[in-house]
């Protein structure tokens, strides 16, 4: 077996992603060196594809973020417990996922510090000196930052981390109208990079108040469906009313001199995405990466003998100067096979692939293929900018098709609860149905169909019967199995 095929038999996915997904899925995070583990268990290693995926989505973000006047701040990892305990909801919500640093060195500290699991309770002591008038309102930070939650014994890669990143967003305004307002913003910035950069579609609805975020009046999410049939929460926004600035005195003079608290919302994206994006769009090859978030969009395959060697390798060199305005990669590399450069591309995900050997050099040429299609095109060198932009407009949106497709075919709308029971462990997806609202359906719901409300439709309105209870429905909710 020639060098390179051998590494190939070895290093290949081993598993279809259709008979075995939890299999399939860590095998691509792993063959395709997107992330690696660590001796601290649910902590992973980002290897530089994996990073770079998540500094393109930041990067997007941030824009995006930046162009609505929010600014970037920066506070500690570690948290004083008497902090902590100021919100109670808040704490309690938290309490069973908190990493504890309780010695320095030999010496025992005073105080326990919580390893940062979200940053409310640090920030808004420190906010609280700087909100005094309103003029001094809205004020609307964020931070890039990585959080700890250790409540859980199965970690799955980025998926389910015990450590992770994210952008950890938080406002304050003088009214309720203006911070209520903000949702629609913030998700909609969030469904523009799920969609537009992740090719990922969601349904954004409302929390039930059993699954909203610990200390928020109200909790807003994007919601995926994974290929497994499972649900996951992505993006996420909270309104978080005035419990935070009671607790923490966060309160100014208003413009008519009375002293008021102010209102509160916090939300995040995390690298949750880069799973949600591997799990959805890969196939049995390896990784399937959007255009617009990765590390490399292209590579440059050179395909010659030790006569053409240096003619086809000018042509490269001349082929990745023009598509400089883009992130390609010339595989300069001598000791693989061009078949064994091709299968570690597709492994890793890159969208697009460009050919050169001498036929291509003699006839002014290049070979395109596409990962997400396998299709290969033969175009002229000179056109190689505008047939490189095409291709890779046309991979992002062909994968967010496929995925939207996916995600529409299985949403099925229920008015039996026994379809539910028999189907969700069959088929899974997300079962859409009303509900009247009771704590206690929801609870019942659960219990019987291993499957639970993931979010209420914002946009849908609610008609007929409770699936459970058979009152008047007063939402419409969406029902999975969820991660």
């Amino acid at each position: 077996m020639p060098e390179g095929e051998q590494e190939k038999s070895q290093e290949g996915i081993t598993v279809k992603k259709s008979e075995n997904f939890d299999e399939w899925y860590t095998q691509v995070i792993i063959k395709g060196e997107i992330a690696d583990y660590t001796p601290v268990s649910g902590c992973l290693a980002f290897r530089p594809i994996g990073y770079g995926i998540w500094e393109n989505i930041q990067k997007a973000t941030d824009i995006e973020f930046k162009r609505v006047g929010i600014q970037n701040v920066y506070f500690p990892l570690f948290i004083p417990e008497r902090l902590l305990k100021k919100e109670q909801e808040h704490v309690e919500g938290f309490s069973p996922e908190v990493a504890w640093v309780t010695h320095a060195g030999k010496s025992e500290l005073e105080e326990r510090l919580a390893v940062r699991p979200t940053s409310e309770t640090i920030m808004y002591e420190v906010i609280s000196r700087w909100v005094r008038s309103w003029r001094d309102l809205p004020l609307r930070l964020n931070q890039w930052n990585n959080v700890v939650r250790w409540e859980f014994k199965h970690p799955t890669p980025f998926l389910r981390s015990r450590e992770f990143l994210w952008n950890e967003g938080h406002s304050i305004f003088a009214t309720k109208e203006e911070a209520e307002a903000e949702r629609d913003q913030i998700l909609g910035i969030y469904k523009k990079i799920t969609e537009e950069f992740l090719a990922l579609p969601g349904i954004i609805g409302r929390k039930t108040d059993t699954e909203k975020f610990a200390g928020a009046e109200a909790s807003y999410s994007i919601e995926h469906l994974l290929p497994d049939g499972k649900a996951i929460q992505g993006p996420d926004f909270h309104f978080d009313g005035q419990r935070f600035s009671k607790a923490f005195e966060i309160s100014f003079i208003d413009r008519d001199g009375t002293r008021k608290h102010a209102w509160q919302n916090t939300w995040a994206i995390s690298t949750r995405e880069i799973g949600v994006m591997i799990a959805v769009h890969g196939d049995d090859k390896g990784a399937i990466i959007p255009p617009m978030v990765s590390p490399i969009q292209a590579v440059i395959v050179p395909i010659y003998t030790e006569e053409t060697k240096r003619t086809v390798i000018e042509a490269c060199t001349k082929i990745h100067k023009m598509l400089e305005n883009y992130r390609v990669k010339l595989d300069e590399r001598e000791h693989l096979t061009p078949g064994r450069k091709f299968y570690e591309w597709e492994l890793k995900g890159v969208p697009l692939r460009i050919e050169v050997g001498m036929k291509e050099v003699s006839e002014g040429t290049v070979v395109l293929a596409r990962r997400d299609t396998g299709e290969r095109r033969k175009v002229s060198q000179e056109k190689i900018v505008s047939e490189v932009s095409y291709e890779l407009d046309q991979i992002q949106k062909n994968l967010y098709r496929r995925a939207k497709k996916f995600l529409d075919e299985n949403i099925h709308i229920v008015s039996d609860l026994n379809i539910i029971k028999k189907e969700v462990k069959e088929k899974g997806g997300i079962f859409r149905a009303g509900w009247c609202g009771s704590a206690e359906c929801e609870k019942k719901i659960k219990e019987e169909t291993g499957a639970k409300i993931i979010n209420l439709s914002l946009d849908i309105a609610a008609s007929g019967k409770c699936i459970y209870c058979n009152k008047e429905a007063v939402y419409v909710a969406n029902i999975a199995r969820s991660y």
